[in-house]
């Protein structure tokens, strides 16, 4: 909503006196003020003139408060409405609440909270738009255009997301990890009539056995010890959005006979609960198993394998697609660049060559990884051979024996050595100290980090 200065703000009464002395009190705080004497003056005067607020009596000749909210709420559901009742009509503001009044005020006005309420109601209003900035933002974010990648592959999926995304459609999504597999569901979920409604992310296999059922269809208080209040599942909270549940090769047999019954009969029964409950969810779903293979060996069910696989969805690994690594590369760098607030104008040949010929294992999150350490290390403007993880560099043997030897940089002022117990501590100051991450971000294990820090006399 805008500031308090500019805002309008329209009241609608037919009592004039009423009117006037509303319109004098807001209009001395600051607000413009705008008057209506009926409720359908009212909805006229929304319809051909932005208001940012209404305040509104219940009871009026021509059209109630109530239906006047009505109309204005089909019309622009966003307008926050402060609905105005007597004593004996609060019935009537209930009825108000229910249609989507955001609050009702007793006659006599009390002028302090009328001010508060109204605040409020801008405060709220206010938030409902950074979030719907949020999603604009998200949406473009996962929209398919910015999705890297133009290799032949890659184009084949991007073409079969774009169809498969407006649909209803069970998606399966496989892939080997780090391939990108939550970003194909992201951008399905932000490309489908769902996407002003909320996306659930569900780890299948960073959740036990026995708290993913709660964790899925909710509990009841007391269903189990430490359940002291009833919780509503992902499910319940996904209900008109999507629900993305990955990893879900890892979900036990047990698991997998209940996620059946949601997708045969769209309901769920809380943990420890007798009620069903209707949900309304479209499932995307992840794995980096062959689950064709899981169930030829018992260890996946075949009516649920068929079940999500209405729509199945491969993501290629990064060595099948070398000619997009030079654009990931790009990408990752002008991120990466930004956040720690370098300038780098690019790679020298041979460390580009060496990024496409490097067979990633760890795919994009691999990439990504290295990317972010070579420029954390780097002093100059061009990405170098040295700045990459050994385990790339090691591919290449005279460049390897090269790093391990005490040579000078191209600047001839300081050793690899140097560079090396520099980089460390910069990112372990990055880290905050936290050696785990420090090393991801190194491209090197703990346990090689840690020798490091002993050789360097860093701990």
């Amino acid at each position: 909503m805008t500031s308090s200065k500019t805002a309008k703000i329209l009241i609608v009464d037919d009592d004039p006196g009423h009117l006037a002395s509303v319109k004098m009190v807001v209009r001395s705080w600051g607000y413009a003020v705008e008057t209506a004497e009926d409720g359908d003056v009212a909805v006229d005067m929304v319809k051909s003139e932005p208001v940012d607020l209404i305040l509104t009596d219940v009871r009026m000749a021509n059209m109630s408060g109530i239906e006047a909210l009505k109309e204005i709420k089909a019309y622009n559901p966003t307008i926050p409405v402060i609905i105005m009742t007597a004593y004996s009509s609060v019935g009537s503001a209930v009825e108000a609440l229910k249609a989507g009044a955001y609050d009702y005020l007793i006659k006599p006005l009390d002028f302090e909270v009328l001010k508060l309420t109204i605040e409020r109601a801008s405060e709220h209003v206010g938030l409902k738009e950074e979030n719907r900035a949020l999603k604009a933002h998200l949406r473009k974010d996962y929209d398919m255009a910015n999705i890297i990648g133009r290799s032949p592959s890659m184009i084949k999926l991007l073409e079969m997301m774009s169809m498969i995304a407006p649909s209803e459609a069970t998606v399966l999504i496989t892939g080997e990890s780090g391939t990108g597999k939550e970003l194909v569901a992201r951008s399905l979920h932000f490309n489908s009539p769902r996407r002003e409604n909320p996306l659930v992310v569900v780890n299948c296999a960073a959740i036990t056995e026995t708290l993913l059922e709660s964790e899925l269809f909710g509990h009841e208080k007391g269903a189990f010890t430490g359940a002291d209040k009833r919780r509503e599942g992902r499910f319940k909270q996904g209900d008109r959005g999507t629900i993305f549940l990955d990893e879900i090769g890892e979900m036990s047999p047990t698991m997998q006979a209940k996620l059946l019954r949601v997708l045969q009969e769209k309901e769920i029964q809380r943990v420890g609960g007798e009620e069903t409950i209707q949900v309304d969810v479209r499932i995307i779903a992840a794995t980096n198993r062959d689950l064709e293979s899981e169930v030829n060996h018992g260890r996946f069910r075949e009516d649920l394998f068929y079940r999500l696989n209405v729509m199945p969805l491969n993501v290629p690994p990064l060595r099948d697609r070398q000619e997009d690594i030079p654009l990931l590369a790009q990408h990752f760098m002008k991120k990466f660049a930004e956040k720690n607030r370098k300038t780098v104008k690019g790679f020298v040949p041979l460390a580009m060559d060496m990024l496409i010929n490097y067979e990633w294992p760890g795919n994009v999150r691999e990439l990504e990884n290295a990317i972010e350490r070579a420029v954390i290390l780097l002093t100059g403007e061009h990405i170098t051979e040295q700045q990459l993880p050994l385990n790339i560099i090691e591919k290449y043997p005279d460049l390897a024996a090269q790093q391990t030897t005490d040579v000078k940089v191209t600047d001839g002022s300081r050793s690899l050595e140097e560079i090396e117990r520099e980089a460390i501590l910069e990112t372990l100051k990055a880290s905050g100290g936290n050696k785990a991450e420090a090393a991801r971000r190194l491209g090197i294990t703990r346990k090689t980090l840690h020798n490091k820090l002993k050789n360097y006399e860093l701990e």
